[in-house]
């Protein structure tokens, strides 16, 4: 099946295109054109924008399934499918610190049946720990944090069949670099997070292979004007993506304004951080073996602290242009594009391009979400 897509704008990477039509040919993306061809099916989005599908690294759970239920429907149909109401096309399920048996059994379970999701595509399975500092511990079991393992690694990544491509740790943990070096000579991306580092420990480990910071300032080291630690290694390092949790809770305004400015748009990529508790009401709900009240649009422990968010892509899109931080055409990327590289996925998706896979939103002129497509194939429409 062929047709073309018409709308007022079209985000690609390179800037936005106004007007035309957008060719989509078996389920994939083709040209950009300026003129219809003669006879050629049209779908009008007159006065609505296309982009790429969202692309969320660091995702918990969604509409009441956690990824440490380990349980393949949960996983693969209820998660995989709202998530297409955020405006996500691909997704990486993220495991918390766990014990080393159970790990393995979502390594396999993820390994085993990615395949079978039937809405937003698994692009990979990040492990958010258990090679963290007790210290910032955040939401998860300090129980289970210890030193970095590649046997352990190796067990995981083995049972996931290689999609196993993203893990966090803490670089002052002791062969922290090490472990660096080794994960990423497999091109698996390693993290740095929930950490007392100083700023050396953490260049250590950017110079060992590490890319990524999990979620800027939250659960790590902060500046001062003599150790300018965690925070300032975000900063000062630009060959670095930054994950960002846009919600308005775990990070201010304005302090996402600092970061974007030190950093450039091109280098920080919006993530969720998003529990079970995502897309569903108010009340108690489990965060791995944390039970958390949401209320007021952020999710809370028992202490009052923070725990994961209840944010949805889409949403944390559309705050950094509302709060005057970036324009539209860069928070889309932020969204989408960004977040694939910082995975090394924008070979398959995050972007308009022909060739890939046609995932995509229909956005209006405020950037809110109207529609999600999979594969050229409408999945969700809002008030439907």
């Amino acid at each position: 099946m062929s047709y073309y897509i018409h709308a007022d704008q079209f985000f690609y990477p390179q800037g936005i295109r106004q007007g035309g039509y957008l060719e989509i040919s078996q389920g994939r993306f083709g040209a950009y054109q300026v003129d219809l061809p003669e006879g050629a099916e049209v779908l009008d989005y007159s006065g609505f924008s296309i982009a790429p599908g969202l692309v969320d690294t660091h995702i918990h759970g969604f509409a009441g399934s956690d990824v440490m239920d380990a349980d393949v429907d949960g996983l693969v149909h209820t998660m995989s499918e709202g998530l297409l109401s955020a405006g996500v096309t691909s997704f990486l399920p993220t495991a918390l610190t766990a014990s080393f048996e159970t790990l393995l059994d979502i390594s396999r379970l993820v390994g085993e049946h990615h395949q079978e999701a039937t809405g937003a595509k698994i692009r990979g399975l990040y492990f958010e720990g258990p090679y963290f500092t007790e210290e910032h511990k955040g939401a998860q079991n300090p129980k289970y944090m210890k030193d970095p393992s590649f046997a352990e690694f190796t067990a995981w990544y083995e049972a996931s069949k290689g999609l196993l491509s993203k893990i966090a740790i803490a670089p002052e943990r002791p062969q922290a670099a090490d472990f660096a070096r080794k994960v990423s000579d497999l091109g698996v991306v390693v993290a740095l997070g929930h950490s007392s580092a100083t700023y050396a420990q953490a260049v250590k480990a950017v110079d060992a292979g590490a890319s990524v910071w999990v979620h800027a300032y939250n659960a790590m080291r902060g500046l001062s004007h003599r150790e300018i630690g965690m925070v300032g290694a975000v900063y000062q390092l630009p060959q670095t993506y930054a994950e960002l949790i846009c919600d308005g809770h775990h990070v201010s305004p304005e302090a996402c304004d600092i970061l974007i400015q030190q950093k450039g748009y091109d280098k920080v990529a919006l993530i969720t951080d998003c529990m079970a508790a995502g897309g569903l009401k108010d009340g108690q709900y489990k965060l791995g073996e944390y039970t958390v009240d949401v209320r007021d649009g952020a999710a809370f422990l028992p202490t009052g602290n923070l725990a994961a968010s209840i944010l949805r892509l889409k949403d944390g899109m559309k705050h950094v242009v509302d709060w005057g931080l970036v324009n539209a055409h860069e928070a889309v990327m932020m969204a989408s594009l960004i977040p694939a590289q910082s995975m090394r996925i924008d070979d398959v998706c995050g972007q308009i391009k022909p060739g890939h896979a046609a995932d995509f939103i229909v956005l209006d002129k405020d950037l809110s979400l109207q529609a999600t497509y999979l594969d050229g194939i409408k999945r969700f429409e809002v008030g439907q």
